[in-house]
């Protein structure tokens, strides 16, 4: 029997302190120290990294500060270059203002000013060719050169409000001059139309003789007219802008599809309608307001009544005349034209009432300042009537029809403005004032013109 031999005793396990001391000895023993001292720090690779990173993160810095830098001195050298500019600018805004009013000592300093500022634009040229613009930090520069274009801005409008307030004190003198012009215009207006309107003879109608009448007394009676009319036009168009009308719609209601070169040509119209209603009737001798027959037994006791009419109302104040002849056939005519043309719907809106119309339909006449202007234009009219039939030839009226070729033999333009259209041709868009013939003279009738549109090329 075998004899149990014990197993053999494991061997003992190294300690701690002999494992750490063998794995030093071998380091030392290796043929590549790590250090001189016998030590090597094991430093991880992610750590090796990381200071190659940051060390080129600093590069990068340095860069970036040198590319900011130069960002800053070009942004102040571009600051100071406008600056500069502002400058110019103030100094010439200056040159200008002395030369106006002229003042030689003010002229040579603006211009030496002028000529500073130009040199200094000239440096920073050569300084920016030279790469010489960063002669002083850059926040300096741009600060001063900030402060330099708020003063030359405030200098240019400083400048700009002495020119101003020049100008309005000028404006000033040339408005109180041309008032003053315009109360003596007035002035002068008013003492004419009195002297036109008074009681006394009118001497230019004085001058109109039986044996003598002629085409040229025609007109200048006519003129007479026409300026009693165009007042009264004014009177009546300021009546409807006091009641609120509407001009425009008064304006198409009576000459309606009509193009207006300027908006105080609507005053036209209405003048064409004043002139159609009161000339309604002009080739009747009683202005069809009466038989013919009872009045006249032939041409020549016609003539001498409506002569006789002429001579007795060219110089008379109307309101007392039809005061004491209230059944004459001239207050016959003024009391059919002022019904006929003075709409109750028009009278109501001016006066609130119909008061005037009952006093002429009842044979009477109103002392108002309306009837006052149209009575005035009535009697104007009715003179021009009387001295037409006091003509030993016919005088008569007429019209001329809408879209008619303009034609100057008949007809006159009532205003330039419409000449200066391209083409040339023209219609006549309405009749302003009417013209006449006086045996073989012809007297003008005045129309409102359109240019005549050419026809579209298909």
């Amino acid at each position: 029997m075998e004899s149990v031999r014990p197993a053999p005793a494991p061997a003992p396990s190294k300690s701690r302190l002999a494992k750490t001391f063998q794995r030093v000895i071998h380091r030392k023993n290796s043929s590549k120290p790590f250090s001189n001292n016998g030590f090597c720090l094991l430093i991880p690779q992610e750590k090796l990294r990381c200071c190659e990173s940051q060390h080129f993160d600093k590069e990068e810095i340095e860069e970036c500060k040198e590319h900011t830098k130069n960002r800053a001195v070009m942004e102040a050298f571009v600051a100071k270059l406008f600056a500069t500019i502002s400058s110019v600018k103030a100094a010439y805004a200056e040159l200008q203002l002395a030369q106006f009013p002229y003042d030689s000592e003010a002229i040579q300093v603006a211009d030496q000013a002028v000529v500073d500022e130009l040199k200094a634009l000239s440096e920073l040229k050569h300084s920016y060719i030279k790469k010489q613009i960063d002669s002083s930090p850059p926040h300096v520069t741009l600060m001063l050169a900030e402060i330099q274009e708020q003063q030359s801005v405030m200098k240019t409008y400083e400048i700009t409000m002495k020119k101003m307030q020049g100008e309005i004190e000028s404006k000033g003198y040339n408005i109180s001059s041309l008032q003053k012009e315009l109360q003596e215009t007035i002035h002068n207006n008013k003492s004419l139309e009195r002297k036109l309107n008074a009681s006394g003879s009118f001497s230019i109608l004085d001058n109109v003789k039986f044996s003598d009448v002629n085409p040229k007394d025609f007109i200048m009676v006519l003129h007479y007219a026409m300026r009693s009319i165009r007042n009264f036009v004014k009177f009546l168009i300021r009546e409807m802008e006091s009641a609120n009308w509407d001009i425009d719609a008064a304006t198409k209601s009576i000459q309606n599809g009509v193009t207006f070169h300027k908006s105080n040509h609507r005053a036209f119209a209405f003048e064409s309608f004043v002139c159609r209603e009161i000339f309604s009737g002009f080739n009747e001798p009683t202005f069809s307001v009466q038989n013919d027959d009872s009045l006249f037994s032939g041409v020549t006791q016609r003539r001498n009544f409506f002569f006789d009419q002429f001579k007795k109302l060219k110089s008379v104040n109307v309101t007392p005349f039809l005061k004491q002849n209230p059944s004459s056939l001239f207050g016959k005519f003024l009391k059919a034209k002022y019904l006929h043309l003075v709409h109750p719907k028009m009278e109501f809106s001016f006066s609130g009432n119909l008061n005037q119309r009952k006093l002429v339909n009842s044979g009477e006449f109103p002392e108002t300042e309306f009837f006052k202007v149209f009575s005035e234009m009535g009697r104007r009219v009715w003179l021009l009537h009387c001295l037409a039939f006091s003509f030993d030839q016919q005088v008569s009226i007429f019209q001329v029809r809408k879209s008619s070729r303009f034609s100057e033999v008949y007809m006159e333009s009532v205003t330039d403005e419409i000449f200066s259209f391209a083409g040339g041709e023209f219609k006549v868009a309405f009749t302003v004032v009417p013209g006449f013939k006086i045996g073989q003279t012809v007297v003008q009738s005045q129309v409102y013109l359109s240019p005549v549109t050419p026809p579209s090329k298909h």
